[in-house]
């Protein structure tokens, strides 16, 4: 979409980018052309920009065509917009990392439900999304956000600037950067897809978003397995893990869970009613 093709007011350009978004198949091209109008001009996505007869200036008109080729290119919006909301929290978003889901969200809601205190680590903290809410929300001692990824976590500090939020990150794989720490609370949504059904994703998340943060080895447990595995090593007993499990294979988790001698294993469901969370509790031996 080029700028030349919008002329008019700002509501006429407005519904020139709704257009374009809808006839690329766009499934709310209405809010998310307000969107786009937002990241460009700052301005709230209200309803009364609909009724705005300002002319834009060029610079403004420009980059609002900008962003809406791109978002109808197939370009996720927080991507386009650079800029997530996650539970309370607004904070930078690109493809150096996983765009969080709103389940995701629940999955905070549940290991606040678990504990509130003591030291809270948040495993492949991607944007720090899951951390920074433990943060905000809780009464943690300490919050700590690990990442392989050196770019990911360059997001995740970007956000606690942003936010002003106190987190400790570590680089390094899965549980590693904790070496012999004992925690209170493990949180992670790890990836957890075979590579079969991350091929039959929508082709926005596969050509933008980062595979690495999908996909966990031929079963995709590969990620869940060491986190079940090596928490029992670093949380403390009668501390809690909860993790975000694909619901094809919620059922399989939650035995492995007992297996390795997790206790109060429970399988709880997202705001879709999908087996989404595992919590579990590591035996307390005192």
């Amino acid at each position: 979409m080029r700028a030349t093709e919008v002329t008019g007011s700002l509501r006429e350009a407005l519904a020139e980018v709704r257009e374009t978004l809808r006839v690329a198949g766009v499934a709310d091209a209405r809010r998310e052309a307000l969107h786009l109008l937002s990241a460009v001009t700052g301005r709230n996505p209200g309803i009364d920009v609909l009724a705005d007869d300002a002319v834009p200036d060029p610079v403004t008109l420009a980059r609002l065509c900008e962003l809406a080729a791109r978002r109808a290119g197939g370009e996720p919006l927080a991507y386009v917009t650079g800029t997530m909301g996650f539970r309370h929290l607004s904070l930078v978003s690109d493809p150096r990392v996983l765009i969080p889901r709103p389940e995701t969200e629940g999955l905070v809601e549940v290991a606040l439900q678990c504990t509130r205190s003591g030291t809270a680590v948040d495993i492949g903290t991607g944007s720090g999304a899951i951390a920074l809410s433990l943060r905000q929300e809780g009464g943690f001692s300490e919050v700590i956000g690990t990442d392989r990824s050196a770019v990911a976590l360059e997001v995740a500090a970007l956000n606690a600037g942003r936010t002003g939020l106190a987190v400790t990150w570590l680089a390094g794989d899965l549980l590693t950067p904790l070496g012999d720490r004992r925690i209170d609370l493990l949180v992670s949504n790890p990836p957890y897809l075979t590579e079969a059904e991350y091929l039959a994703c929508d082709q926005s998340v596969r050509d933008y978003e980062p595979e690495s943060a999908l996909v966990s080895g031929p079963d995709g447990m590969q990620a869940t397995r060491r986190l079940l595995t090596e928490g029992c090593r670093v949380v403390a007993p009668g501390g809690w893990m909860v993790l975000e499990v694909d619901c094809r294979r919620a059922d399989t988790t939650a035995r492995l869970a007992e297996e390795l001698g997790w206790l109060a294993v429970d399988v709880l469901d997202d705001l879709f009613g999908r087996a989404r969370y595992l919590r579990a509790q590591l035996r307390n031996t005192r």
